[in-house]
């Protein structure tokens, strides 16, 4: 059960940037000499696609909005990475944990984590200064940077920081939910106001 640690990091830390892990592994693997990672991750075309996806994403993690809409994209793409690197990870350790219960730890834990991140990027985006999303997104960066780093060479204290960080996650979206419903009945409430604005005043309107 050894593998177990590093498959519950890699699946948190791919429901918040998938490309990052498999680039940070591939790279930890191939230079570090991290024995835990599937010489796949380690093939040139696979660390050359992961840092392009990784580039492109560090780009749009940082504007507000295009951040909800590319987290909308990959609602399913980061949950398949989580369980697709899951499994590569139980298939380099036979006897660990299978591969189809080891997809589904992965998959299972980044699609729980995406959804906070998710959620909570939503309430980031309610702010009207872009500061606060690219603050938010290069703390993801470096979270997911240093527990994945961790959890080759610890992997079990890296797995406990990971579920804390889910359940200050969980606990966060409660409150960010409220924010978000503030914020789209403000809208709401500034839409009806220059609708009312633009409507024409009766004749006689506003005379004594």
């Amino acid at each position: 059960m050894g593998i177990v640690p590093l498959i519950f990091t890699s699946g948190w830390a791919s429901g918040i940037n998938a490309y990052a892990v498999v680039m940070l592994l591939g790279l930890l693997g191939r230079f570090a000499g991290a024995e835990s990672v599937p010489p796949v991750l380690e093939r040139t075309d696979v660390l050359v696609a992961a840092t392009v996806l990784f580039l492109c994403e560090a780009v749009a993690d940082k504007i507000p909005y295009v951040d909800t809409v590319w987290d909308a994209i990959h609602t399913v793409i980061r949950p398949i990475a989580g369980a697709t690197v899951a499994a590569l990870l139980a298939s380099a350790h036979p006897g660990s944990l299978g591969e189809v219960a080891a997809g589904a730890v992965g998959g299972t834990t980044a699609l729980v984590s995406h959804l906070i991140k998710a959620s909570l990027r939503m309430a980031v985006n309610t702010s009207p200064e872009p500061a606060s999303n690219i603050a938010v997104s290069l703390v993801e960066d470096l979270s997911v940077a240093g527990l994945v780093t961790l959890a080759i060479f610890h992997p079990w204290f890296a797995a406990s920081i990971a579920a804390v960080l889910l359940v200050v996650g969980v606990v966060l979206v409660w409150f960010a939910v409220s924010r978000i419903r503030a914020f789209r009945q403000r809208r709401r409430e500034r839409k009806a106001q220059r609708t009312a604005a633009r409507q024409p005043q009766p004749l006689g309107a506003g005379r004594p």
